[in-house]
């Protein structure tokens, strides 16, 4: 009886992964770049004066790179009840990939897209349609299973050569 309602009141109360404030501690964010291949892109990560989460830099397609991801790795949760992301950031009017993984074992990650607008907005992407990959290839496995989460990141590998700034207010599920 008690997990029932616990998982009832999941589907009331978003739990916030993450709240970018001007003392967050976001030394467990790193940002890995296409260098581990080779590549030339490059992807920094900082509190602004805002106490908003900063990423930035560029993408390079030079020695087959082409992407920058931020990662933040967890300790494993459970998130049976769970059905979105939701994310309150300020963008560049570019696409995004935002990814997730249920263990900090996997080699793939689950990944879904959004486009930002340039302004403050709050983007919401469904959990279940976050499908499987590895190294930008779709995996013939299942779509993300939202039982546990170890990792969320945000990717930008549009496939050309391009500056980014992504401000990032929170991240929560819900």
């Amino acid at each position: 009886m008690f997990t029932i309602l616990m998982l009832a009141l999941q589907m009331f109360v978003p739990m916030t992964l993450f709240d970018f404030t001007p003392d967050a501690d976001i030394s467990d964010w790193v940002t890995v770049d296409d260098t581990v291949m080779g590549g030339r892109s490059a992807g920094r990560f900082q509190l602004n004066a805002a106490g908003h989460g900063e990423y930035s830099g560029n993408v390079s397609l030079e020695n087959n790179g082409g992407f920058s991801s931020l990662r933040y790795r967890m300790p494993t949760i459970r998130v049976e009840g769970f059905t979105k992301a939701t994310l309150r950031l300020k963008g560049d009017g570019k696409r995004y990939q935002f990814r997730t993984k249920s263990s900090a074992g996997d080699r793939h990650s689950y990944v879904g897209y959004f486009t930002t607008t340039g302004d403050w907005e709050t983007v919401e992407i469904l959990l279940k349609e976050l499908q499987p990959q590895f190294r930008g290839r779709k995996l013939d496995l299942p779509d993300y299973p939202a039982v546990t989460l170890a990792e969320v990141a945000i990717l930008i590998g549009n496939k050309k050569e391009q500056a980014f700034r992504l401000e990032l207010d929170w991240i929560k599920l819900e």
